[in-house]
């Protein structure tokens, strides 16, 4: 008997040990997780590599053209999306993609540190994941040599010192070219003696240059950059962004921001899973950890956007000198979606033509 139990031992044994092995040894596939965004997100790999190490994925970021862009191949694709969550959509286009139900409701549970000024969303299909404010740049050396202060708001821009000096983006081709146009919308208004189209017109005979995107105009006609114009449309965030990239040639920036007499607009991004994912449950992982300080402290000096997560903390040159206008035009996002084309439109047909 006792010969008999110890074989039986020795059988069951060899049969346990491999099994036990061969949990431990070999871990299971990661599961994959894409997310669809635009060209200018950019995130630390270390960051992307420790949600993948927590939840055992495999993140794939891909980059489809503007945020306008993005929505659109989001629309095109819906039900049978190209990834699983969409990063990057803001509040100039957001009721459109609403409209098309191209996102699963969820209410991220990191939304309870965030400012409700941010919530982009009462039914919860998308989570507010940063902001940006759009506002009016201006060189301080190129001011101060020719004996100008900087202009003390929108309607100053008009005015015959500033003829020739500003240069702006086409709002049917850029993101904060629509977004400054927007600002001179809730600033102007479209009825009553003085409107928005009023003031576009002023800028015209005042001549202000339109070119279709931010990087041409920024780099190439700022004077900042070896152009000609000391005004340009860009972002609150841009004078601290100068610091950061000069390598130590600048301590201060060389640029300010015109924040003043609300004309800065404010363009808050959020995140969104789209319908027809087959990752639904680690989406929902990654939307929280996009909304959680370790993400959020990280995109500052990436992205030169805020984190809309009150935990969250800036330091360095971004702590320092990246500013959030005290008041900032709004534009709701219905209304947005609602004039937007005719808006455009009626530009071009001021402006341009």
């Amino acid at each position: 008997m006792i010969r008999l139990f110890c074989a039986f031992t020795a059988i069951t044994l060899a049969l346990l040990i491999p099994i036990s092995c061969t949990t431990q040894d070999t871990p299971s596939t990661p599961e994959p997780l894409t997310i669809i965004t635009h060209d200018s997100f950019d995130i630390g790999t270390e960051i992307i590599a420790a949600f993948e190490a927590e939840h055992n994925a495999a993140v794939s970021i891909v980059k489809g053209g503007d945020a306008g862009e993005v929505i659109n191949k989001a629309i095109l694709t819906k039900g049978n999306p190209i990834g699983d969550v969409l990063y990057g959509i803001d509040n100039t286009f957001l009721t459109r993609a609403l409209n098309e139900n191209i996102f699963v409701k969820y209410r991220s549970p990191v939304l309870d540190n965030v400012d409700p000024i941010y919530h982009l969303d009462t039914e919860h299909r998308v989570m507010p994941v940063d902001v940006g404010f759009v506002a009016i740049n201006y060189d301080d050396n190129w001011l101060s040599e020719a004996g100008l202060s900087p202009p003390n708001g929108l309607g100053d821009l008009t005015q015959p010192q500033w003829k020739g000096l500003l240069v702006v983006q086409n709002p049917a081709t850029s993101s904060p070219g629509l977004a400054f146009l927007l600002s001179t919308i809730a600033k102007f208004g479209e009825t009553g003696d003085y409107t928005y189209l009023d003031y576009w017109q002023e800028l015209k005979e005042n001549d202000v240059l339109v070119k279709n995107g931010w990087s041409d105009s920024y780099y190439s006609d700022f004077s900042l950059h070896g152009g000609e114009r000391p005004l340009v449309v860009s972002y609150s965030t841009s004078p601290a962004a100068e610091v950061f990239y000069s390598e130590g040639a600048h301590t201060t920036p060389p640029s300010g921001v015109m924040t003043t007499d609300g004309s800065a607009f404010m363009q808050i991004e959020g995140i969104g899973i789209l319908q027809g994912s087959n990752h639904e449950t680690l989406a929902k992982k990654f939307v929280d950890f996009s909304m959680d300080t370790t993400f959020q402290e990280d995109f500052p000096t990436r992205m030169w956007v805020f984190p809309t997560n009150k935990l969250a903390t800036t330091s360095g040159v971004f702590a320092d000198f990246a500013e959030i206008p005290s008041i900032s035009e709004q534009v709701s996002p219905e209304s947005i979606d609602l004039n937007r084309e005719r808006w455009i439109k009626e530009w071009t047909n001021v402006v341009i033509r």
